[in-house]
């Protein structure tokens, strides 16, 4: 069975990097539609190594008859198309942030919880978690099994595509601009970016936290385990892409590192990288335009009873967004609930 599939936000870095990956992964795609704003209207786009697709008015496109849509646009766009797809009979995957703590609607990791998708039928919507969230979570899950996990320390160090394609290119410009002695005044984001680190993503609530931390510990309690507790302290970092995170996490009860790696070793989408030595461990920049998530810097952690910390990093353009959302895509065609199982 082939499936007629819409990527809405086609133009932008996740939407582009979608349209890669259903290529790369051959999707079963009949027939795939790029969407966007009406000001990208006509503009083309690539779908595999031969085929170029012209985009079409998401305000216009009528999704009946669609099979599934995959929602990169920003939050406040999917808030009103999202709803509109799924009403007309199309399966919604939705990498915003729009619908992803709404209780009726699954928030899925395939490696982590698939067993949720069954409840997309309420809404027809599953919600893509956040990036950072995504590759903590599948490096946390094999260790929850093995040990119950009750709490989580984690410092992000995230690249400036998470805030999509001007943060890129104003990282690039502030760069450029150090050395030719003509810095580029921020825009994307509240202080330079090129040669610093900005303790500061999305924006600060009432407890001090910001939203970007507030993410990963309520969308860890979702996926995993609602009795979790985690805390974040999330950085935007001079890298294009790739997310790196420093995680520690205590045990309900012992765990050796051994065993914790050969939890890790044994779980899906995980690759171990772990030798003590110079270069032996994996970095943003090794990461990017790969799938996996990297563990490495796996170590007991003294400071705390039962404590584990390690290094991971992922590229979070694919799995912390596009790769995932697929994913996503091929386990409902596993469990058979696109197309006709959608109904």
């Amino acid at each position: 069975m082939s499936y007629k599939v819409a990527v809405v936000g086609a133009t932008g870095a996740v939407g582009r990097e979608m349209l890669k990956t259903l290529a790369e992964r051959q999707f079963p795609v009949g027939e795939v539609v790029a969407l966007a704003s009406g000001r990208s209207a006509g503009a083309e786009v690539s779908f595999g190594e031969d085929k170029v697709l012209k985009v079409q008015s998401l305000d216009k496109y009528d999704f009946h008859g669609t099979d599934l849509a995959l929602f990169s646009p920003g939050a406040s766009v999917s808030a009103i198309h999202a709803p509109r797809a799924a009403e007309a009979g199309c399966v919604v995957i939705d990498n915003t942030s729009q619908f992803r703590m709404e209780p009726d609607v699954p928030l899925v990791v395939p490696e982590v919880n698939p067993q949720a998708l069954k409840g997309f039928r309420k809404r027809r919507i599953i919600a893509n978690p956040n990036c950072s969230t995504i590759q903590m979570v599948v490096a946390l899950k094999p260790l929850h099994d093995l040990a119950r996990i009750t709490r989580v320390v984690v410092s992000t160090y995230q690249s400036v595509s998470g805030a999509g394609k001007e943060a890129m290119d104003e990282l690039f410009a502030q760069t450029r601009g150090v050395f030719v002695n003509d810095a580029a005044a921020p825009e994307q984001f509240t202080k330079p970016i090129a040669f610093n680190c900005i303790p500061h993503i999305d924006r600060f609530m009432d407890d001090g936290a910001t939203k970007e931390e507030w993410k990963m510990a309520v969308e860890t309690r979702k996926i995993l385990d609602p009795d979790i507790k985690v805390f974040a302290t999330a950085v935007r970092v001079p890298v294009f892409i790739g997310h790196g995170e420093a995680v520690h996490v205590e045990f309900e009860r012992p765990v050796t590192v051994e065993q914790a790696r050969e939890a890790l070793r044994e779980a899906p989408g995980l690759i171990v990288h772990d030798q003590r030595e110079d270069g032996g461990y994996v970095t943003q920049i090794e990461c990017a335009g790969e799938d996996a998530v990297y563990v490495s810097r796996l170590r007991p952690d003294p400071t705390v009873e039962n404590g584990l910390a390690f290094w991971c990093v992922s590229d979070n353009l694919r799995k912390g967004a596009a790769l995932n959302a697929v994913q996503i895509a091929e386990e409902m065609h596993r469990q058979g609930l696109l197309g006709h199982g959608a109904a």
